[in-house]
């Protein structure tokens, strides 16, 4: 069975003037001359983008695409329609069309938006929906707090950024416990923070739980060795002087530094931490 908005391995079974045609075994598929491979000949399998053309005939591409049915991804708006309608560029010469009851705010030329893309049930031709909360999985969440995802920006919110987890999932990054700019469309590593009893995630760009500590101790050890044994962060340093030297939160810092402190293998003070020097083995 052809998956219609997905990669599909085809057999070349003959050539028409407007290009090859292709099978899975039951339905033909127009693949066009201009996206033919150098030496393809009958017999042969291509894996080849499948869509649905105005007239309802099935036809391919070599082209990749900037999303497959079931992606979340972020488009930009090529041209409106007069009923509110847009249609977003998916990278193929054939832009994708967003209704207006699709629209979670109205889109223009030139917006772009992260939106979710799928198959009408009537025609099977590919649509985008920016309603993403319509398309997240919300029940029986394969996720365990602590787990390294990949993220999809997707816009900001009263309290931080919503972000779609592994293409499947909806989660927040929260503002207070940021340090970076974010902007829709990005693309970042980031961790479970939390999974709420109601299905919420709580997302964060930085590496839950113990192990993360003792990674950042052994990062903060070599970093003092190199500096000659002092390092003008301390208790009372801003959480943006502590990102921008190392990239984590103050409350990673300082968990770290506790750590070592305990151990007897720095000082700390309000601005700056020391290779703790023992004097009476001199």
């Amino acid at each position: 069975m052809i998956a219609i908005g997905q990669y599909n391995d085809l057999r070349i079974i003959k050539k028409t003037e407007e290009g090859l045609i292709l099978t899975e075994g039951e339905k033909e598929v127009l693949l066009p001359y201009v996206d033919v491979p150098q030496n393809a000949e009958i017999g042969e399998n291509l894996n080849v983008f499948v869509y649905v053309q105005k007239d309802g005939r099935l036809q391919a591409t070599t082209k990749k695409p900037l999303a497959c049915v079931g992606d979340f991804a972020y488009l930009t708006v090529v041209d409106e329609t007069e009923d509110g309608g847009a249609f977003m560029d998916i990278g193929l010469g054939k832009d994708i069309y967003v209704p207006k009851r699709e629209q979670k705010r109205p889109m223009f030329k030139g917006d772009k938006h992260v939106v979710y893309v799928f198959l009408d049930e009537s025609n099977d031709r590919m649509l985008a929906s920016s309603k993403l909360v319509n398309f997240v999985e919300e029940e029986d969440i394969d996720l365990e707090e602590g787990d390294e995802v990949s993220l999809l920006i997707v816009d900001r919110s009263d309290l931080g950024y919503n972000a779609i987890i592994d293409n499947k999932y909806i989660g927040l990054l929260y503002t207070n416990e940021l340090f970076d700019e974010l902007n829709p469309g990005e693309m970042r590593k980031g961790w479970i923070k939390k999974i709420r009893v109601e299905g919420k995630i709580d997302l964060s760009l930085q590496p839950m739980g113990y192990g993360h500590i003792l990674e950042t101790k052994d990062v903060l050890l070599a970093e003092l060795k190199d500096c000659g044994g002092v390092i003008s962060l301390g208790d009372k340093s801003t959480p943006d002087d502590i990102y921008h030297r190392f990239k984590i939160s103050k409350s990673a810092f300082k968990k770290a530094i506790g750590g070592l402190y305990k151990e007897r293998l720095i000082t700390i003070s309000d601005h700056e931490i020391k290779l703790f020097v023992d004097t009476e083995a001199e």
